[in-house]
């Protein structure tokens, strides 16, 4: 039995969300990968994923692993994967790895892009890659707010109520918020993310951007540990899971930047 790695990017408009759903004729990126690989490996085959996006949520810098008998090269793995899955899944690397390595608890740090625009008329091209919000926004507020979640905190005020993690302490490695033309990008990334921890956080760096709220405000929200206390969720069609960090130990590609020039510089 080998173990193998897969650095995966997907459209998430395609499909409900990454985990495979109880109704069969509902898609979604797990069963749309199984079935390629199962035909590949001629066996069924099962997925473990750095991190499950929802509906609507794209991916650049997804990481998969699963276990095949089969005995196929890295070659195969990629071009087989990509001629039988979904379209709007692309596969870019494969590699062989050590038995012990997990795409969930080998990952040292999540990173996430969330892209929005407050450009009126809205652009056709950018439905369902953008999230159109009123504008205009003001980024250095929202930058000046982020910095409140840097470090670990409890993020209570930013977890979904169904969340099932078991507790609410994550660390925030650094959070930016950066303006490029009629494009504004919220990168933040942290150890692990809980439950739409993300979309939740944009959500209410919005109201800061737009002047509905002061920058401290968000470390109270943080502090208060209420869901209540912060801003809706933003939607997700603006967010995107772009990178998966791992020791070096596992000898996997580094992380590629998505492709939106000058969205991210200067971050990190």
């Amino acid at each position: 039995m080998s173990r193998w790695a897969l650095g995966v990017e997907y459209d998430g408009a395609c499909f409900n969300g990454f985990q495979r759903q109880s109704a069969p004729r509902v898609a979604s990126v797990q069963a749309e990968l199984e079935g390629a690989l199962g035909r590949i490996a001629d066996h069924p085959v099962r997925i473990v994923c750095a991190g499950r996006t929802d509906a609507g949520v794209h991916a650049t810098g997804q990481v998969i692993h699963f276990d095949s008998t089969a005995e196929r090269s890295e070659r195969d793995w990629q071009r087989g994967a990509n001629s039988l899955t979904h379209p709007g899944i692309c596969i870019h690397w494969a590699r062989a790895v050590d038995p012990a390595f997990s795409a969930r608890f080998s990952a040292r740090w999540r990173r996430y892009l969330y892209l929005l625009t407050d450009q009126r008329p809205r652009q056709a091209l950018l439905r369902d890659r953008v999230a159109l919000v009123p504008g205009p926004l003001d980024a250095a507020p929202m930058h000046d707010a982020a910095q409140a979640l840097v470090g670990e905190h409890d993020f209570t005020s930013f977890r979904a109520a169904q969340c099932q993690a078991r507790h609410a302490r994550r660390e925030v490695h650094y959070v930016a918020v950066r303006r490029s033309g009629s494009l504004l990008g919220v990168e933040i990334q942290a150890n692990a993310f809980l439950q739409h921890m993300v979309r939740n956080i944009v959500g209410s760096l919005l109201e800061v951007g737009l002047r509905q709220r002061d920058p401290e405000w968000m470390t109270e929200t943080l502090r208060a540990r209420d869901r209540t206390q912060a801003g809706i969720a933003a939607p997700p069609e603006g967010l995107y899971l772009t990178a998966v960090g791992y020791g070096t130990e596992w000898a996997l590609p580094a992380p590629t930047p998505p492709p939106w020039p000058g969205v991210w510089a200067g971050v990190g």
